[in-house]
């Protein structure tokens, strides 16, 4: 992975993710959760979707201390700092019950939450 700023993508990180590690691993247990977003494999129904899957793994990455964390972990949560900074500039006039939000919660943001 090319040189990157660790502390500046750990603290991007941390504002993007606005949910607990409990609370987004109680919301992934939600059928609104599986709901939502796009499956890399076969089609609507099937498989798990891309979110589904960073969300579990922002879980993991949640779990870690600073020195356990990898490059492949610093490179998902630029990842995860891009989806949300993307789609938190698309916001709906109906939050609360909307696919949008919904989705972003599978990445670890809450738009409810300040």
């Amino acid at each position: 992975m090319a040189e990157i700023d660790r502390d500046k993508v750990r603290k991007d990180f941390d504002e993007a993710v606005n949910m607990t590690a409990s609370e987004l691993k109680k919301w992934l247990d939600t059928k609104e959760s599986r709901a939502v977003g796009w499956r890399a494999k076969g089609g609507k129904g099937t498989g798990e979707s891309v979110g589904h899957a960073s969300g579990r793994r922002i879980v993991d990455i949640l779990g870690k201390k600073k020195v356990e964390l990898s490059d492949d972990d610093y490179a998902h949560m630029r990842k995860v700092v891009g989806y949300v900074r993307r789609h938190r500039a698309q916001e709906p006039a109906n939050i609360a019950t909307s696919r949008w939000r919904y989705s972003l919660m599978n990445w670890g943001n809450d738009p409810l939450k300040s």
